[in-house]
């Protein structure tokens, strides 16, 4: 992998992260365009530690939400009568939200790595789940919000996260729609899927720079690697900020028409053997 390919693939992991059109898909497209196996273990592994520089700039983005609820969180631990406070009762809805895709993500990891990295599961993920967010958009009244969050609600959006393990499908877009099916507003459910993503994307990048480390070496390399991280931090910073105006005001129209789009093009590309479906040189 060469130093540019590094920068454009950091770039597209930071603006698509949050975006519910698949980051993980877009980069499995492109690994695949730039020659690369898209399940060698050192591309796979690349893959999702670079979404590290997207969690750093959750963090970054979140700090004043994450100030307010981590204390109200550890404090409620400890004492019952703080427990109803809204804080405390986000907190233990995110955490608990965040346990089913790490118990998925362990039992199926080696298919996740493999079967699912095929180009053929991206297009067929960005045209199905294209019409969940369709059905998820029209049917939301939105008469939710932030401080009507609790466990249940979080556990459900959880559960349907573990569809996003599934390149194409989008792990902001499974939450998101999960959230507007359970009537929150899009700023809340955005704001959900970027605390969601705080334990999911960062367990499984650790993870993987522990088990893939000397693959990292061996393969891309870990200045490509951290390259690549920087690269995303920064622009998912911009992603996210501009994310959260932008659903404030609009539906996610312009998303599905985009997943339709690359999705049947992919299908195109791959039905006519223009490109292969695990890539490589």
């Amino acid at each position: 992998m060469s130093i540019v390919e590094a920068v454009i693939l950091g770039a597209v992991e930071g603006v698509t992260e949050f975006l519910p059109v698949s980051s993980t898909g877009h980069l499995t497209i492109l690994e695949n365009l730039f020659g690369h196996r898209v399940d060698d273990p050192a591309i796979t592994a690349f893959t999702v530690i670079i979404q590290s520089g997207a969690v750093l700039a959750t963090i970054l983005f979140l700090r004043k939400d994450i100030a307010r609820v981590v204390p109200a969180f550890l404090r409620g631990l400890f004492n019952a009568e703080l427990r109803a406070h809204p804080d405390f009762r986000f907190g233990w809805a995110v955490l608990l939200g965040s346990i089913p895709i790490v118990i998925v993500a362990l039992i199926f990891k080696d298919d996740i790595e493999t079967t699912l990295r095929s180009l053929w599961f991206v297009a067929g993920a960005l045209i199905v789940w294209s019409g969940v967010m369709a059905f998820a958009d029209h049917a939301a009244t939105q008469v939710r919000h932030e401080e009507d969050v609790t466990w249940k609600d979080t556990l459900i959006i959880g559960v349907v996260q573990c569809m996003a393990l599934i390149p194409g499908i989008s792990r902001s877009g499974a939450t998101m729609s999960a959230g507007l099916l359970r009537d929150f507003d899009r700023v809340t459910v955005t704001k959900l899927s970027f605390f969601l993503s705080i334990p999911a994307l960062t367990g499984a990048s650790l993870l993987q720079g522990v088990e893939e480390f000397d693959n990292i070496s061996n393969g891309v390399g870990w200045t490509n690697t951290i390259v690549a991280t920087v690269v995303s931090f920064v622009v998912a910073y911009a992603s996210v900020t501009w994310l959260l105006k932008f659903v404030a005001k609009h539906s996610y129209s312009i998303f599905i028409f985009y997943r339709l789009a690359l999705g049947s093009l992919l299908l195109v590309l791959l039905s006519t053997g223009t490109i292969d479906a695990k890539g490589g040189v």
